[in-house]
């Protein structure tokens, strides 16, 4: 894994100095005045990443800790476009096909690309899937709606105000059930406590309940400071547990594969009736058939982001053999979510922000 951060920490500082080096040629006719600051504010972002990440559990103002951290992942995003684009433009000398202007435009289509990257993550989809399950619902609540969201990554990047309008919205569905599929939290509990959040999530409402499981970053914020701050919520969260609901179903909620001593899912249904429906809330989807070949019927993940922005879409669609959306396999129904929010840099390009309602019925 070190290995693997400073393969990435190479690329990213690699990618910054070709921007920077293109855009010193771009700009080497205006005053030294001029430059000298421009590059030390073209460094400052370049490199607040860093300080966003050892500063993530300092307790600062939210103002100055949400900038920071939008400037420093944001950068992210930045660096990568302009590359791409930069790159483009060098194929094309290459090509003998000269363009002049390559800096500006190339720092325009990125303006322009980032700009509807933020208003598309901004304006979250509400997707509703119609499952009909080969298992019977009891009770008087049929259809049965589920308003599962995963990956809010609440902190310093997704605030308060982001998560009231978040709750607003799955509200709004009047579910029976609310469903997350892990990483509710960032990086940090210490901006939650400091914007009082649990005070938002106390406005969730669902009659059947609200539950959970842990993500990747449930553990990167620390596994029992999360657990602690769950508990100030109307949330349950399940680790390698499983309820039985008042409509027959039985939810398996598995603790996240950072637990490498987590329950195999074949050990967590020896203790579930297979006659009655079951629904597996595990955070990320890998090993997809296994959960065919158990018996689930329906599998709510998230994890994947799908990428959040084009070209990393393509990454997770190689790496998952279900990066997003709904399929069934066999008689198992699986929707792998792209997230109701996002980690990092506030763009959704070439994916979507998005809630799921699942209405569940019995097949006649």
């Amino acid at each position: 894994m070190p290995i693997f951060f400073i393969i990435l920490i190479t690329i990213y500082l690699g990618g910054n100095t070709y921007v920077f080096y293109r855009g010193a040629q771009a700009l080497s006719g205006l005053p030294v005045g001029i430059k000298i600051p421009l590059a030390i504010l073209f460094w400052l972002a370049a490199l607040s990443i860093v300080g966003t990440m050892l500063t993530r559990n300092i307790k600062m103002p939210v103002f100055l800790s949400h900038t920071m951290y939008e400037i420093g992942t944001g950068w992210l995003i930045f660096t990568l476009y302009m590359v791409l684009f930069l790159l483009a433009f060098d194929l094309l000398k290459l090509c003998r096909i000269p363009f002049n202007y390559s800096f500006v435009v190339s720092l325009l289509f990125t303006v322009i690309l980032l700009g509807y990257g933020y208003y598309n993550y901004r304006h979250p989809k509400t997707n509703i899937v119609n499952i009909a399950l080969n298992k019977p619902l009891t009770g008087d609540r049929q259809p049965i709606k589920i308003a599962a969201v995963s990956d809010l990554h609440l902190g310093y990047g997704t605030g308060k105000t982001a998560l009231k309008r978040y709750v607003k919205m799955i509200n709004e569905q009047n579910p029976d059930l609310i469903l997350i599929g892990g990483d509710l939290i960032d990086n940090s509990v210490v901006p939650l406590y400091a914007e009082n959040m649990m005070e938002e999530l106390s406005e969730l409402k669902a009659p059947l309940g609200i539950y959970m499981v842990p993500g990747n970053h449930e553990y990167i914020s620390g596994m029992n400071a999360s657990a602690r701050f769950i508990q100030d919520t109307p949330i349950q969260l399940l680790r390698d547990s499983i309820v039985t609901l008042p409509s027959g179903i039985q939810l398996i909620g598995r603790d996240d594969r950072s637990n490498t001593a987590r329950r195999s899912l074949q050990e967590l249904m020896a203790n579930v009736d297979k006659n009655k429906p079951i629904i597996l809330l595990d955070h990320q989807p890998y090993k997809l058939t296994e959960s065919e070949t158990a018996g689930v019927d329906l599998q709510f993940s998230g994890h994947t982001h799908r990428g959040q922005v084009w070209p990393m879409s393509l990454v997770t669609d190689y790496i998952y053999e279900q990066s997003h959306g709904y399929r069934q396999w066999g008689n198992s129904h699986i929707y792998v979510s792209s997230g109701l929010s996002l980690w990092g840099p506030p763009f959704r390009i070439g994916t979507e922000s998005e809630m799921v309602v699942l209405q569940l019925s019995t097949k006649e």
